[in-house]
Formats: C-alpha cells, sequence, structure tokens
C-alpha cells in the first residue's frame, strides 16, 4: 500500500508540473493578483476571518473572474457575476478533481463528487426521496429535534449568558437528517455525535501545501487523525445501513414499509432500481449515505446558525418574523407541513441570511471541453472553475449595499429584477442541490420554533469571524444571548 502511495503520489506530482506551463498560457486572457511563484495567493489568505472578504475585494478590482493559485501548480479561474455562472452551472461539467479527492476517501463517489454517467444515474435514482410526499412527514420530526435543542437552552435564557450556537445546531440538525432520511434515533444530542474532525482536518490538508501529496498526508499526525475518524464514521453508516436491510429483509408483504413508518431515504436508496432492474451496489449505497450524513446536516447547520446569528443582530425583523410566527402556529409547539408556507417574511429573512452568510461559499467544476462566457473569453479543456457564491452574493454591481440584511431584496417584484443566477446558495442547473427543499424546509422550521419560544440579542463581543471551511464556520463560533418570550393573561406576545 505504502509502494503504491509513493508511486501514485510521484505520479501526480510530475502530471501537476507538465500542467503548469499550460495553465499560465490559458489564464493570459484574465488579468488577477499577483502571485507568489511558489506559494500562489496561499500566503495572501491569513485565516483571520477576512480572507472571503479579500476575495470579494479582488473581484471589485478584477471584474467577472480572475485566477487563483494554491501553491505552484494549481490554479482555479475564480468567478464572481452571474453572466460567467449562469456559463458553467448551466453544464453537466463535474466536480474538479483536485479539492474534491480529499474528501472521497470519507464520503466515497456520491452524488457529491460523482460524474458521467454514475452521477446521472444516481440523480435519477435517488431523486424520489425527495418528493414533497417524502418530505411531508420530516417536517414533525425536524420539530421534534429543535425543540430538544431549543430545551437545552433554557439554562441560558434563565442565566442572559453568551452561547455558542453552531455546535447546538449541528447536533441537532444530525439528529434531524438521522430521524428523517435513516429513521434511527441517535440520541446524539444528549450524548454527542460529531463531524467536526473530519471537516476540519479536510480543509486543512487543502490549505497545507505538502499535505496534498499522499504520502506525506498518510505519515502526518493529521493523516493518522483523519483515517481514525473516517474509520469511526464509515462504522457508523455501516450500522444504520446493516440494522436497515435486516429490518427489510423481514417484510412480507408489498408496500408494508409504508404502513410500519414513513418511506424514508434509506428504503428508496436500498430499494431503488433503474430500467435493466440493477439496483446501487453496497459500496454505492455507503457513498450515498455518508454524503448525506454529510451534506445534510453541515450545511444546514451553517445556515439556521447565521440566520439565527442575523435575526439577533437585527431585532426590527426579528419582530416582523415572530408576530408572522405566531400568527401561523396559533399556539402549536410543533411545524406542520402547511406552516411553511405561511411565514413569507421569515422566508425572506432566511433567504437574506443566505445571501449574506451561504453555507457553502464556493463550488468547483473541471472543464471536460473548451468554455467560453458571454465576453468572448475562453478557457480550454482541463481548467478548474471555482464559482465564489460568497463573491456573487456580495458582489455590488449586482446587489445594492450589498452588506447591508434587506430581507426585501426578496420580495417578488425585486426577485424578478435579477438574473436567477445572482443568488445560488444551492448551485444551479442540473447540478445543484438535490436536497435543497429539505434543507429550506428544516430551516424554516427550526426557526419559527425559536423565535416563537426565544427572543435573540446580538452579543457585541462576539462578533463571527467567518472562514470557508467545508461549509462557512466563524473562527470564533456564533454567540448570543437569549431571553424567554412568554405570553401575558390575554395571551399576547410580551417581550422581555
Amino acid at each position: 500500500a505504502l509502494q503504491f502511495l509513493w508511486s501514485d503520489s510521484l505520479n501526480h506530482l510530475l502530471f501537476q508540473s507538465l500542467l503548469l506551463r499550460d495553465a499560465f498560457r490559458h489564464m493570459e486572457p484574465f488579468p488577477g493578483p499577483p502571485a507568489h511563484w511558489l506559494f500562489g495567493h496561499v500566503l495572501e489568505f491569513k485565516q483571520d476571518g477576512e480572507d472571503l472578504y479579500k476575495v470579494v475585494k479582488w473581484g471589485q478590482k478584477y471584474p467577472y473572474a480572475f485566477p487563483m493559485w494554491f501553491g505552484p501548480f494549481v490554479c482555479f479561474l475564480n468567478i464572481h457575476h452571474p453572466d460567467y455562472v449562469k456559463t458553467i452551472l448551466a453544464s453537466t461539467e463535474p466536480k474538479d478533481n483536485f479539492a474534491y479527492r480529499f474528501i472521497e476517501s470519507w464520503i466515497g463517489e456520491g452524488l457529491l463528487v460523482s460524474k458521467g454517467q454514475k452521477w446521472f444515474r444516481h440523480r435519477r435514482l435517488l431523486t424520489p426521496g425527495f418528493h414533497y410526499d417524502v418530505l411531508k412527514p420530516y417536517v414533525k420530526l425536524m420539530s421534534d429535534s429543535a425543540n430538544t435543542m431549543l430545551a437545552k437552552w433554557e439554562r441560558y435564557a434563565k442565566t442572559g449568558e453568551s452561547f455558542e450556537l453552531f455546535e447546538h445546531v449541528s447536533l441537532m440538525t444530525l439528529d434531524s437528517i438521522l430521524k428523517c432520511a435513516f429513521s434511527y434515533n441517535s440520541n446524539c444530542q444528549t450524548e454527542g455525535l460529531s463531524v467536526y474532525e473530519l471537516s476540519n482536518l479536510i480543509n486543512l490538508r487543502f490549505r497545507t501545501f505538502p499535505y496534498h501529496n499522499d504520502l506525506i498526508f498518510y505519515f502526518s499526525p493529521h493523516g493518522f487523525r483523519y483515517r481514525k475518524a473516517c474509520k469511526v464514521a464509515h462504522n457508523h453508516t455501516a450500522e444504520v445501513v446493516r440494522k436497515r436491510k435486516e429490518a427489510l429483509k423481514q417484510e412480507k408483504e408489498p408496500g408494508y414499509i409504508q404502513t410500519k413508518r414513513n418511506l424514508d431515504f434509506l428504503d428508496i436508496l436500498l430499494c431503488a432500481r433503474d430500467e435493466n432492474q440493477q439496483g446501487l451496489s453496497d459500496e454505492d449505497i455507503r457513498a450515498e449515505v455518508d454524503t448525506f450524513m454529510f451534506e445534510g446536516h453541515d450545511t444546514t447547520a451553517s445556515g439556521i446558525s447565521f440566520i439565527l446569528y442575523c435575526l439577533a443582530c437585527h431585532p426590527e425583523h426579528q419582530k416582523k418574523c415572530r408576530d408572522e410566527i405566531m400568527q401561523t402556529l396559533e399556539g402549536k409547539d410543533s411545524m406542520e407541513w402547511d406552516d411553511l408556507s405561511k411565514i413569507p417574511y421569515t422566508t425572506m429573512c432566511i433567504k437574506e441570511s443566505l445571501r449574506l452568510y451561504p453555507p457553502v461559499p464556493g463550488i468547483s467544476r473541471h472543464v471536460t471541453k473548451p468554455l467560453t462566457f458571454f465576453d468572448g473569453r475562453t478557457i480550454p479543456a482541463g481548467c478548474n472553475v471555482g464559482t465564489s457564491i460568497f463573491g456573487i452574493h456580495r458582489n455590488p454591481t449586482i446587489w445594492e449595499n450589498p452588506d447591508v440584511f434587506d430581507p426585501l431584496r426578496f420580495l417578488p417584484e425585486n426577485v424578478s429584477m435579477r438574473s436567477p443566477h445572482a443568488f445560488v446558495p444551492f448551485a444551479a442547473g442540473p447540478r445543484n442541490c438535490i436536497g435543497q427543499n429539505f434543507a429550506m424546509n428544516e430551516m424554516k422550521a427550526v426557526v419559527a420554533l425559536t423565535l416563537k419560544r426565544y427572543q435573540l440579542i446580538e452579543d457585541p463581543d462576539w462578533k463571527p469571524k467567518i472562514i470557508p471551511r467545508l461549509v462557512l464556520r466563524s473562527l470564533n463560533g456564533i454567540h448570543i444571548k437569549i431571553k424567554p418570550v412568554p405570553l401575558n393573561p390575554g395571551g399576547d406576545i410580551r417581550i422581555l
């Protein structure tokens, strides 16, 4: 195995060096910030909470697109304008074969990283798992998970102390995805279970140029920790799949699953068949389960955490949301499917937070054929294109006062005046996020139940220092304070 790693690493370095000269030539039509001959732009990123804003500033100086170098061999054309984004996201080009390869040993070749016919087949087989009939019963399960989290927050409401949101929300969304997609009660909100370690190690590897070499990373302390964390995650996945397979073997009658419990994503994975009556292999099933364990909770946790933070910072919008939610819920302690469409102002606030703090701040594709953008500039096959979602969402040529929180941007009449590619928190085109409706439903349910129970208050001593990881995170956490929202004797809301 070590001999294979050594040979593979040498071949990878040789291949990259041969491509270096071509990469320089291909990027000539796209001027960009000066790069170090060895480190590229890596030294420009200080991991201090300002890196994403630096990319936005570069975008103002270099409209539409500019090259970004990671080390001496790896270059991405960073695009940050809807007209450019439309070209790349309208295609079915695969994810890049550099950044995403670091995650494959964890989540395998699931929908996130697969390509070609395999991606097309899996996408078609899994799409029924996100039909609204399947999503409907999930809202109650999401509400249950949210209420478990909110009950834990009682002590913060009593003391008024500041607390960090992300870890609480991450455990809640993990609890929710396990209940909804896998009908699995993990009790993770009280017993603990997280993928923090894997996410952080993958991002550390991407930022550390020597770790791009498989052999160096394998022998490093971080490589050891990564393999150990992967083993734990894979064992957990295998246990979830094993138990469901045993349950399915015991089914006697057709349709028994639906009468016993709600049809979930794992049922669809295990029972999916193509036109040749071929299902997914055990390896494919594990990859898709691992993919949705990550994508179904970590991205949503980032989104919810920053939504609650934004509402804490803007009490006037928070109040409008709460009034709307109270009228919709009419005293209920749980959201229902029909309630999701009755909170339009809250939905606009959610979208505005997703604009300012997109859970996935950037995505990248590998171009397999020449690609010409609307202004006539072309990149050849073999190039990597990075779509800066954070940059698009804060592009001042698209958004007036882009750093200001303004939910009215998402009034229907305002939306109709913008390019549909100006707001892409779930990407767009054929490779958009298959679970975006699941995610939006969960964000609505959690925000509604949180605002019904608590007043969110900004802590001025803790301003998030945002950083791009696998999802958008904060170096110093996301902190708020809360107070209970009681009812007065007449039943009206009274904010303490």
